[in-house]
């Protein structure tokens, strides 16, 4: 069994484009390598300005609904103050206010508590950054 809180970073390449990755296999590697069947929470947090974590259905349109939505909400144009990167790089900035860049789930017997369609993903706008870092923490 491990210590009582236990942390790994993982290093996801996103590419150039607007992407919304699902990151539940590596949480549930993680957990069995680290939760021991405990109960406890599980932490997802992206240390980017510019990326959030959703907990979403994937594979059946929702990702890219969520990349329409937010274009929808914070367009990929010049009225941005934050001016920057490519056009319309200010809305990446504003994206966690709305998909915050955590998320704290529930972790039961070593597993984490989902619903039968949620996922557990990063969602980044940012086409400039192709390189992010997710930190998964596990307190028992």
């Amino acid at each position: 069994m491990s210590d009582a809180f236990s942390t790994r970073v993982l290093q996801i390449a996103t590419g150039s484009s607007e992407r919304v990755v699902d990151l539940t296999r590596d949480c549930e590697t993680f957990l069995r390598e680290v939760a021991g069947g405990r109960d406890g929470l599980l932490n997802v947090f992206v240390p980017h300005a510019t990326a959030g974590i959703a907990v979403i259905e994937t594979g059946a349109g929702s990702d890219e609904d969520l990349l329409a939505a937010l274009h929808t909400l914070l367009p990929a144009d010049e009225r941005w103050q934050h001016a920057h990167g490519s056009l319309g790089h200010g809305r990446d900035h504003v994206l966690p206010a709305l998909v915050p860049p955590h998320a704290t789930l529930p972790v039961i017997e070593g597993s984490l508590e989902l619903g039968t369609w949620q996922s557990v993903c990063l969602v980044d706008t940012n086409r400039d950054n192709t390189q992010r870092r997710v930190r998964l923490s596990f307190l028992g």
